[in-house]
């Protein structure tokens, strides 16, 4: 059995019917509309000893001859290459919604890539729906953003290896020193060589059931209800903050019911517990809203943008600071729910933000 592998060429507007086009079909067809090997190779502006060396690799690949041609006579196709050609179009007669869809949607995309006004920004980052958000508000000021979502600590080493542009992380609003946030994050990021763009204040605490039926106020409750718990996965911001939460508590992970569940984002949390397989779970109040959940705030957090200091003088990343900055999308960011603006659009230094460095004051120089 052979596979089918789709492609696509770039190449200056034609007129005529979308097609997803193979060029053996293209010369087979003209084989039967020609009637020899060699005018086939006219029509379709190739050599004779192209097309002939074509169609003999591509019998030897089917198995099967293609071409019948015999002195004297008209080549005409075989058995088996009349039904690849009647497969074929088969195959485009009834795909052919999808296939235009599909070609309009490619011609939208890379449409992107030839107007000079628009700018693309490839970010990885934590989950966010304020995020998600900020890609469709961007889009209509022609910037595309390309967003990957991931565990902030992976966003972060995506930044630094040059795997994006752009890193989006969360932590406590004042990360105390000698917290699992610092040891976390303080290692991946540089003073000098790394700044941050603020985007917004958000609000995280337990996602539970509608009228939250156990009471549930903080972990120290979900632990001595044994509530069933579902968990996000190691290397996201949220579990970072979760971990932290209970070493703050002095409570260990293993009193916690279901703490290795986990879910790849917020609003999975907020499925697990609105469909009744958990009790609570560490989430964003949006999320929360969104699935008509309960919701018992516990902090307050900053979610940050990361970027190399050069990446700065970027058109992309200069057009994401007017977009941050501007009334429309700070009015925005205020209808979702537990988030406000804060220094959105603002560039700052880590030091300002993450108070773990300490700068000796330099002598002046004699």
């Amino acid at each position: 059995m052979q596979s089918i592998e789709l492609s696509y060429v770039i190449a200056p507007r034609r007129s005529g019917r979308a097609m997803v086009r193979n060029p053996l079909m293209t010369l087979l067809q003209a084989v039967r509309d020609h009637g020899s090997i060699s005018a086939a190779a006219r029509a379709v502006g190739l050599s004779y000893r192209h097309v002939w060396g074509e169609l003999k690799r591509w019998e030897e690949t089917l198995g099967h001859p293609l071409v019948v041609s015999e002195q004297g006579q008209r080549a005409h196709l075989s058995e088996f290459g009349d039904k690849l050609l009647w497969a074929e179009r088969q195959a485009q007669a009834r795909l052919a919604p999808q296939i235009e869809a599909l070609h309009a949607e490619l011609e939208r995309a890379f449409a992107v890539a030839f107007d000079p006004r628009t700018h693309v920004l490839s970010l990885q980052a934590s989950h966010d729906d304020a995020l998600a958000l900020l890609r469709t508000q961007a889009a209509s000021e022609r910037l595309q953003l390309d967003i990957q979502f991931t565990g902030s600590v992976d966003a972060i080493r995506a930044l630094n290896q040059g795997r994006c542009v752009m890193a989006g992380f969360h932590t406590l609003e004042r990360p105390p020193r000698g917290s699992l946030a610092q040891r976390t994050y303080q290692p991946l990021l540089k003073p000098g060589q790394h700044k941050l763009i603020g985007f917004a204040r958000r609000t995280q605490g337990l996602i539970v059931a509608t009228g939250n039926p156990l009471a549930l106020r903080t972990l120290g409750d979900v632990v001595q209800r044994r509530a069933r718990y579902v968990n996000r996965a190691i290397g996201t911001g949220t579990r970072l903050l979760f971990d932290e939460l209970l070493a703050d508590a002095t409570l260990s992970p293993d009193a916690v019911e279901g703490h290795d569940r986990v879910e790849p984002s917020h609003a999975a949390v907020a499925h697990a517990v609105a469909s009744g397989e958990a009790e609570a779970g560490l989430g964003l109040e949006s999320a929360a809203r969104a699935a008509g959940l309960g919701f018992v705030p516990l902090v307050a957090e900053r979610y940050h943008l990361a970027c190399l200091k050069d990446a700065l003088k970027q058109p992309a990343i200069k057009a994401l600071i007017t977009v941050l900055r501007g009334a429309q999308w700070q009015h925005l960011l205020g209808t979702l729910p537990g988030y406000e603006s804060v220094a959105s659009g603002e560039v700052q230094s880590l030091s300002a933000l993450l108070p773990w460095w300490t700068f000796k004051d330099r002598k002046p120089a004699a």
